[in-house]
């Protein structure tokens, strides 16, 4: 068994997607929720579905190794970021080199880095006037939206769509692809 844990830091959309594909997975298990907002909707979300949550400080985070040691107790062997606002530290990405991934609501490399999430990413490419946009799902490295790209998708922009209708279209793509997107990463660990 591959167990996963989910970082979140808003509602949890695609955390509970997630959690809902792997519910019966004979293979797989999301093991562990880790927020780094006490009050963030994935814990409750988590918890609803019987997930263990873990909540994080910064200092913890990024600088104390000790937060490894609670992963490995959980025995997690593959990170999933699913809106977690924070960049992950080395000593993480060194422990799970090619084990975090994480998925990015626009076209990498277009519209990445420190401060592009959420809407201020269909915003940027609203501005743009692209045609398409869509999520990316990449390995995880030491810089904001820079690893390896595994999948993308795209899907049309209309002229007239806002930035909360580029939003719900990526989103929707998102939910769509992202477990199995997973799923198949995961599958194909030694």
């Amino acid at each position: 068994m591959k167990n996963i844990a989910i970082f979140a830091s808003g509602t949890g959309s695609n955390a509970e997607r997630i959690i809902q594909h792997f519910e019966e997975h004979k293979a797989i298990k999301v093991a562990l929720v880790v927020s780094n907002k006490p009050t963030a909707g994935v814990l409750e979300m988590a918890s609803k579905n019987g997930v263990p949550t873990e909540i994080i400080n910064r200092e913890e985070f990024n600088e104390n190794k000790g937060f490894l040691e609670k992963l490995s107790t959980k025995s997690i062997d593959f990170i999933v970021l699913a809106g977690f606002l924070w960049l992950v530290p080395r000593y993480l990405v060194q422990a799970y080199p090619n084990r975090i991934v994480n998925i990015h609501p626009a076209l990498l490399p277009k519209y990445g880095g420190k401060g592009m999430y959420g809407m201020n990413v269909h915003k940027a490419v609203k501005a743009a006037g692209d045609k398409k946009s869509g999520p990316t799902i990449h390995f995880v490295n030491e810089h904001y939206d820079e690893g390896n790209i595994i999948f993308q998708v795209n899907t049309e922009i209309l002229e007239s769509d806002s930035p909360s209708e580029i939003a719900a279209k990526v989103l929707k793509l998102e939910h769509q692809y992202f477990p199995i997107v997973i799923e198949k990463v995961v599958t194909d660990l030694p």
